[in-house]
This record gives C-alpha cells, structure tokens and sequence, in this order.
C-alpha cells in the first residue's frame, strides 16, 4: 500500500507519496556522482550500409521509447564493426537516455535481446554505482523532476541536444536502495500490465479485421467466405450511387462554423481540435454542409489508406468540409449505415478506386478520380438484415476496444501520477 507522507511533512527531502515502512528523508546528489559511465556510441561508416540482418545488436534513438525497447526495427552490426566500438558495449540493466532530435529525454533500460550490442551516439549510456537502482534512475528521467531538468538543458525550447557534462549534473534525490527497488518495482508492474492491455487491443484489432475480411466481399466476389447463418441470400452488385445519393448543399449565409477535416484514427472531427488552428478559408459559404451520419471521402492517400479514406460523421449534428472532398448521405432503406462503416474499414472496395484512378496521376497525394467515376464504383452487398448481423458483430468488438483501451488509458494516467508523486 502507499500512503500520503503525512508523517514527514516537515521534512523536504521527502517525496508526496511513499510506501510506509520507509521514514527518513532522501539525499540529494547527481548523475555523475551515482554513475561509473556517461557517454554514447557512434555510427558506423558507410552509415545504414553497414547494418545487417543479424549479430549484434545496434541500439538507435527510435528503439529507445518512454520506458521500454521498441525492438521491431532493430538494426545488427557483425563482429568486427562490433568491436571497433567496444567501449559503448552495452550491459544488462544499463540506463539508455535520448539525448537528440524530437526524442530527447526518452529513456529505457537495456535487456537481455540487446546485452552485448552497441549504440549510436544519439543514444547515451549510463551505468550506476551500487547505490542507484538503474530502474529508480529510468524511471526518475521520465518524472516531471528529470525532464524539466532535461528540458532546461534546451536553449530556447529548441531540442537541441544534450551533452554529457549536463546528463552529469542533472540533480536526483534518492532513498535507499530497498526503497528505491520497491517503487521500480511497483512501476515494472503497471508497465508489465500496460504491455499486457495494449496486447489485448492488437488481439482485438486483428480480429476485427480477419472478421472484415471474411464477412465483406469485393465486387468481383459473389459471396464472403463467411456467412450469418439463416441468412443466407444472394449478394446484389450495385453501383454506390444505387444505394447513396451525393451531398452537394452549401454552407449558406454561413450556417455553421465547424469546420472538420478526416483524421485516420478519429475520423471526420474538428479541424480546430486536431490542427490546434483552423486551415479553412475564411469564406465557408462554398464548403459542403455535412448532417450527422453523411460520409465523405478524402481522396489524399497514405500509408494507411493506400486508396484514400471514407469516414462518417459522428461526433456533431453538422459541420462543414472543403469541396475537394466527395460527400454523401446512404439510403436506409437500402444499405445499414453501420455496415457501410466498416465496409469502408476494409479493403474489399479498393479494386474499384485501383480500376479509376489514372495511372501516374497521384499528384500532391491526391489520387486522381472524378466524382461520376466514384459515385459509379460496383460494390457487392447482402440484404439488409445481413448487413445489420455483419454491423452487429464487429461493433461487438469495436465497443469491447474501446472498454479496454478506456482501462489502459486509466493504467498510464496511474502510472503518471506515480511518477509525479514518488520522486523529488
């Protein structure tokens, strides 16, 4: 249990929040006096030239996350390269601190997958003395304490870099070494469960998508390979503007100031909201006026929508979006507004966008596709009751999502608050 530190009020040397069995104020000292090595590596010439598909491990700044290894693009040097650079040998439980570039600040510890590799020198390694638990100092750089220190470093707010005399003499005020091990402790173990929920949520995701997969079907397709039993009918080819019909009315006399834009994860949303500032033109008369529940398609691809993305509006009544977009409202009586939704999600419509788009005509990321063409794409679809049964199923797994990412987001705003309030 942890308790407020009510007993130790008077005393400054104390963190807010503190396991009590432990009393007694903490000293204060620096890196540099708890440390036996500060320094980083160096990239090897002949720059990515030299990396390999296996040997020893070759830690870079985007490995480094807030607290843990990202170890999904690892790169590896062979032997000899390894040894030119033997002093920046890494050994378990080292601290590693970004120390360049946007990612300044981040910091890990090195774990048995990269004991034994090297780094770059945007990367900086810190070895403790025996009387600062590596995990205490990781996770103590990634308090507010440590990373206002870090960011004073910054002249100008500006992320220039930092350099080992300041890692040196970044101050840090430390209990014993039992305490200092059980709150590392307590934080490995959110750590441990926040892994764990964002498991469950990639689980989920991939279900999602094998369940779209086999449950939607392409234009050339007849049926899915995967069916609701009992409803079993013919799936009908349609052309989108059999079962949509296009909205083209115009903001008039400036009826409503929301302006949106299509985010890939959150959908149509306020361009206010996710741009921090408004990129419209003053004049929105000539912007279409989207109702809730009308689609639009913004024709810009990406890595994640190769063929562009469709959204539906969900968040307000109403809201307004620049003509470059193509928008439109289904038909109820002839497709679920659900069910469109996720078709969309899927790839099962992106032939019909591959078969209309010009060949070379990605301009400025845009794909090149007229409005008479879009609205004329084929798309394969079961009757209504089916589409509904379809819908149904994966808003079971979307809102089963969303309840765990709601349960991870309380496991990071806890592990925050723990770190705000056990260190000083």
């Amino acid at each position: 249990m942890i308790m407020a530190n009510n007993n130790n009020k008077d005393k400054c040397n104390v963190p807010h929040l503190r396991f009590p069995e432990f009393t007694g104020e903490w000293k204060k000292s620096t890196i540099g006096s708890l440390s036996t090595k500060v320094g980083s590596g160096v990239t090897p010439r002949g720059g990515e030239t030299v990396y390999k598909s296996e040997g020893h491990s070759f830690v870079r700044s985007q490995n480094v996350g807030w607290g843990h290894l990202q170890l999904d693009d690892i790169a590896f040097i062979d032997k000899e390269t390894h040894l030119r650079q033997k002093n920046t040998e890494l050994q378990l439980d080292d601290v590693l601190l970004n120390i360049t570039g946007a990612s300044i600040g981040r910091s890990a510890l090195v774990n048995k997958q990269i004991a034994g590799g090297n780094v770059n020198q945007h990367v900086c390694i810190i070895r403790t003395k025996d009387n600062l638990v590596p995990a205490f100092l990781c996770n103590f750089l990634l308090s507010n304490h440590g990373q206002k220190q870090i960011d004073s470093f910054q002249a100008g707010g500006n992320r220039q870099g930092l350099n080992f005399e300041q890692i040196r003499s970044i101050k840090i005020t430390i209990p014993s070494t039992k305490e200092q091990t059980k709150i590392a402790t307590l934080l490995h173990l959110i750590d441990e469960r926040i892994a764990t929920q964002n498991k469950i949520i990639e689980d989920l995701k991939l279900l999602r998508d094998a369940i779209s997969e086999a449950m939607f079907c392409s234009s050339k397709q007849s049926a899915p390979r995967k069916r609701i039993k009992a409803l079993y009918t013919d799936w009908q080819k349609v052309h989108l503007n059999d079962i949509c019909s296009r909205v083209t009315k115009k903001n008039t006399n400036g009826r409503c100031d929301l302006v949106l834009t299509i985010a890939a994860q959150h959908g149509l949303v306020s361009q206010l909201d996710f741009f921090n500032k408004s990129v419209a033109s003053e004049n929105l008369e000539g912007y279409y006026l989207l109702q809730k529940g009308d689609f639009a398609y913004n024709k810009s691809y990406s890595s994640e929508y190769t063929y562009g993305a469709v959204k539906r509006l969900e968040r307000y009544e109403e809201g307004v979006l620049s003509p470059l977009y193509i928008c439109f409202r289904p038909d109820p009586s002839k497709v679920d507004s659900d069910y469109l939704t996720y078709y969309f999600e899927s790839k099962k419509w992106h032939r019909e966008i591959m078969d209309i788009s010009v060949e070379g005509a990605r301009n400025h990321g845009l794909l090149n596709i007229s409005v008479v063409d879009y609205f004329n794409t084929i798309h394969r679809i079961p009757n209504i009751d089916e589409q509904k049964s379809i819908a149904n199923v994966i808003k079971t797994i979307i809102h089963k999502m969303s309840s765990e990412q709601t349960i991870l987001d309380y496991y990071v705003k806890q592990r925050t608050f723990l770190l705000q309030q056990m260190f000083i």
